[in-house]
């Protein structure tokens, strides 16, 4: 017998408030309590022991052994609705988190419970083929759609209860929060690392070609999939959450996977493998494949084409990017700022949080514990260092909090960067630029009464435009309204100098050397600086090949290095010291 592991977190307003002293009781399936309590001031239970099958019986296809525990979890609170979760799944070596969103009681409603059961994970079941598209509900697989102009990670993610055509609700969810729950729903996660990671892969580009075509809204649904196996992926609204699951979506729900050379994700169509088989990839069969010490790229072109590689999505938010390196102890810059700004508010509705006094944008020993508590809170690994999982944590949270608690955001929402964007934006110009530019613009008008402020909604209408005009004439640049490379080096210059990053010398150099040589075999955040500024000195010497922008100096950037020397007139070497940094961030 194997010991699982079982946590109850109770919220209110989709997560963005903790409901302290819910009462709670945990049954087994005869009925016996188990356990009972209240939770903390962050909704919180305690971790409770429980006994679940061996690992080993979750590994290979059922013989009808049993693979996993049972109980009930019912929660009580008087201000809320109560809620019964059945058959609670309880997993060898694994914490299974009941997270529950609870609903304010209205005198005079229905007070009966809300009840939610979990079913057998998906993989167990027949209809296990993702992504084969039936009409006997009159949906049209052949009707034309139409493609985004780029890959994008939406914020959140609609998803309909039903077949396409069915009479079911529609409900809006975070994305990350999406992927995890049909994680949960499909497979065990009990499976080896490397097995659960191809198949969040596959989940996620599957979930992103759907978004990526605009399979349903370009044929008038109002939704971007449906939780129906038959068409798209296992949804269970409601359902427990692994922790190990939940860590692992964190840090790659933007990774999806496509072809070299083409952008759209890959249909990623997937099966369980034994009930059912397809042309895609068996779930039961990337476990084998994983204890022989595949990767999971491996893993992923044993099933799908072998030019299949992975890449990183932006997100169609106004959360922050990742700034490209862990931040710790010792860390400094605006990034930190911002993360600290970010658990300073975020403490306002988890009052365990410490807060963080001043916000000076050093990560010392105070903001250290304040990640340290934000980690245990949301079930992240407690390191006090802010990587991916848990920069993207903290935006989600921050997010969330901002927008329960005004009408409209709270703002500091964009990560604008080190390096302007190389765009031209004008009257008529859309999307994340236009909102960078936004935001400059009202941080500016802070300080500087006669730049006008606008709304920040990523559309370049007029009010934009005057903006810019009054921006442009008060730092004495030509009053047109466009924002080309010399309106976007000044946004920036005044920008630092107002956050007190560096004292304005009139010049537009905004990103000096960082006093350190460059060349193959460096990482880090000057690296990330670096491979942006060759991709916008791209726009001058087209031949400088496009960059991924992930904090190494490889081959890639070495080889892009020594193209734009040779451009440039300067020293081939292929190493970036004052003289080839100075002439790229001349071109920004």
């Amino acid at each position: 017998m194997g010991t699982g592991y079982l946590k109850i977190t109770t919220t209110a307003g989709n997560g963005a408030e903790p409901v302290a002293n819910a009462s709670y009781i945990i049954k087994n399936k005869n009925g016996v309590v188990l356990f009972s309590g209240i939770t903390d001031a962050n909704g919180d239970s305690p971790t409770y022991t429980l006994s679940a099958p061996d690992e080993e019986s979750s590994q290979a296809p059922s013989t009808g052994q049993t693979t996993y525990g049972l109980c009930d979890v019912s929660v009580r609170q008087n201000d809320y609705q109560s809620i019964d979760k059945i058959d609670v799944q309880i997993y060898d070596e694994v914490t299974t988190v009941v997270a529950l969103n609870l609903e304010p009681y209205v005198e005079g409603q229905d007070d009966a419970d809300q009840s939610f059961v979990t079913p057998p994970p998906d993989v167990t079941l027949p209809t296990t083929q993702h992504g084969q598209v039936g009409t006997d509900d009159g949906f049209d697989p052949e009707q034309a759609g139409r493609v985004l102009s780029s890959v994008v990670v939406p914020d959140y993610i609609t998803v309909h209860l039903g077949a396409p055509n069915s009479n079911a609700a529609n409900i809006r969810v975070p994305f990350q929060d999406y992927i995890k729950n049909v994680v949960c729903s499909e497979i065990y996660p009990t499976w080896p690392t490397n097995a659960l990671l191809a198949n969040i892969a596959a989940i996620v580009t599957f979930a992103l070609n759907r978004i990526y075509t605009e399979w349903y809204r370009s044929r008038g649904y109002n939704f971007d999939i449906t939780n129906s196996t038959v068409y798209d992926m296992a949804y269970v609204r409601n359902r427990e959450i692994y922790k190990n699951i939940s860590e692992l979506v964190d840090g790659v729900f933007t990774v999806y996977a496509h072809r070299d050379n083409f952008r759209n994700p890959y249909f990623t169509e997937f099966c369980n493998g034994t009930t059912a088989t397809c042309n895609g990839l068996s779930q039961w069969g990337t476990v084998p494949l994983a204890n022989q010490g595949l990767s999971v790229l491996e893993i992923l072109r044993y099933y799908y084409p072998n030019d299949i590689v992975l890449s990183n999505a932006p997100t169609g938010s106004v959360q922050n990017s990742y700034p490209g390196t862990p931040l710790r102890l010792g860390s400094s810059g605006v990034d930190v700022r911002r993360m600290q700004t970010f658990l300073n508010r975020i403490h306002r509705n988890y009052p365990l949080i410490p807060t963080i006094a001043p916000v000076d944008g050093n990560f010392g020993s105070q903001t250290q514990e304040s990640v340290r508590v934000f980690q245990r809170t949301f079930n992240l690994t407690a390191d006090g260092v802010v990587g991916v999982s848990t920069w993207n944590k903290i935006s989600q949270i921050y997010a969330a909090v901002t927008g329960l608690a005004e009408l409209n955001a709270e703002g500091e929402f964009i990560g604008v960067g080190n390096v302007p964007p190389t765009s031209v934006l004008r009257a008529g110009s859309r999307g994340n630029d236009v909102l960078k530019l936004q935001y400059l613009l009202n941080y500016i008008a802070q300080f500087y009464p006669g730049v006008q402020a606008v709304t920040q909604d990523s559309v370049f209408g007029n009010n934009t435009a005057n903006a810019v005009r009054s921006f442009q004439r008060l730092f004495g640049l030509t009053a047109d309204g466009v924002v080309g490379p010399n309106t976007w080096n000044k946004l920036y210059q005044v920008y630092r100098t107002l956050q007190g990053d560096e004292i304005s010398d009139g010049g537009n150099n905004s990103t000096p050397w960082p006093g350190v040589y460059l060349r193959q075999g460096s990482t880090g955040s000057n690296v990330v600086t670096l491979q942006n500024l060759l991709n916008n000195a791209r726009n001058t010497y087209a031949q400088i090949p496009y960059l991924t922008v992930d904090g190494i100096f490889g081959a890639a950037t070495n080889n892009a290095v020594r193209i734009f020397q040779r451009a440039a007139g300067l020293s081939v070497d292929g190493i970036v010291g004052p003289t080839t940094w100075d002439a790229l961030t001349a071109l920004a």
